[in-house]
């Protein structure tokens, strides 16, 4: 993928990307099936989740790391210690504030106190695999990236790209939406922020878990919006590939980790937990390492209950990404081919996705967002909250419904 304000379009024909031809990108689709017998050797029990090793729930050991990280800081914490044991020479993550505060790239992190220093979430999506480009050879990396760039990294490995085979592990978050660009121009406008006034930092979950958007500006106006309210900005500046996508769970990274959204953990309030699953017998012995020597705080989870912290977003990513590419290919327009569908969707979850769709149409319209920007954010934070809440409890039955028994059918045969 390549960028653009209005988030990451299909990449090109063009060896800098670091793909081998335009057939490798997550705006075309890539074959899962086909990936999961190359990479696993077989397909998962749970098409859901992916293949896992072991499911656990906690945070890193150090509280500096777990707050400086978005969840509980495992991430960082794990790339710390891939380096500090010379299992690689370098990683690539994604860090905001490059080439200006306003913008996000990646970079390749060598140090421990650089992987601290990139530590945090960004949410508008940043092309992660032409740093695969800036690899020097006979080194071994890690990568960092979201659930399309983690699959587009193991097709290029399985097409037998050297600099995708330079990566020794792969790390990643779940991921359910990004924002294009755009989405922090009209948040300022929103705000009333001068254009004559420069944004001198951004940190989308500064603060103790679940955080909060802080925006700083050169005049000293700091804007502080907690993460459940600036998620009004999601429906009116999601990207394509966020609604397109049926990855939810990194399905290809050896070690995915996500929030540990449940009420044990979000009323202790003893900052951010996470669940973290290995997929790979490598990054199982490194997490095993690293608990036995008090580096990560982490116990085993039962994986039905783990799944179902996420169980929301799974059915939006697995159900809803098929439908909706269903409806753009009745429009004419392109939609990504993931080499398989689900097996069965109930009449009332197409009924549900009808609405779903038509208000992101409507949302990402030009008028939606001319007038979006133009109500306060005190005001429209809560107020969208109270909605998604509202909207959360009256699907929850219509979508949680048949999720468990969710089953696919494999296309591309």
């Amino acid at each position: 993928m390549v960028p653009s304000r209005e988030g990451p379009r299909p990449c090109v024909d063009d060896s800098s990307q670091g793909a081998l031809d335009h057939s490798v990108c997550p705006g075309v689709g890539i074959d899962y099936p086909r990936l999961y017998e190359v990479h696993y050797g077989r397909h998962p029990d749970n098409w859901l989740t992916g293949i896992v090793q072991k499911v656990r729930t906690g945070h890193a050991a150090d509280p500096t790391i777990r707050l400086a990280g978005a969840s509980g800081g495992v991430l960082t914490r794990v790339l710390q210690y891939l380096l500090e044991t010379g299992r690689i020479d370098g990683a690539v993550v994604a860090k905001q504030g490059i080439p200006s505060p306003m913008e996000a790239s990646a970079v390749i992190a060598t140090t421990p106190q650089e992987v601290l220093d990139c530590a945090g979430s960004v949410y508008i999506q940043v092309p992660m695999i032409p740093a695969l480009a800036r690899f020097e050879p006979g080194k071994r990396y890690a990568f960092v990236g979201t659930p399309e760039q983690t699959a587009v990294l193991r097709e290029l490995q399985r097409r037998g790209d050297a600099r995708a085979r330079q990566v020794a592990f792969v790390l990643g978050p779940y991921t359910g939406t990004a924002l294009s660009p755009r989405a922090l121009e009209y948040y300022l406008r929103s705000n009333k922020v001068a254009k004559e006034d420069p944004v001198t930092s951004v940190q989308w979950r500064a603060g103790k878990w679940p955080g909060y958007l802080e925006i700083q500006t050169k005049s000293g106006v700091i804007l502080r919006s907690p993460k459940v309210y600036y998620n009004f900005l999601i429906p009116f500046f999601v990207t394509d590939t966020s609604l397109l996508s049926r990855d939810f769970c990194n399905e290809f990274a050896d070690l995915a980790v996500g929030d540990a959204w449940s009420p044990k953990f979000e009323n202790a309030g003893e900052g951010g937990v996470s669940v973290v699953v290995t997929r790979t017998p490598e990054m199982e012995t490194v997490i095993a390492e690293m608990c036995n020597k008090g580096l990560l705080a982490l116990e085993e989870a039962d994986p039905a209950k783990a799944g179902d912290m996420h169980g929301h977003m799974l059915d939006f990513k697995k159900r809803g990404g098929y439908l909706r590419g269903r409806m753009r290919r009745f429009f004419g327009r392109p939609a990504p081919d993931y080499g398989y569908r689900p097996a069965r969707i109930a009449f009332p979850r197409r009924a549900v996705e009808l609405i779903i769709s038509s208000v992101f149409f409507l949302c990402r319209s030009a008028p939606a967002r001319w007038i979006v920007c133009r109500i306060p954010e005190r005001i429209l934070g809560p107020f969208f909250n109270w909605m998604r809440l509202r909207w959360k409890a009256l699907s929850r039955p219509t979508k949680r419904k048949g999720l468990a028994q969710y089953d696919v059918i494999i296309t591309s045969r």
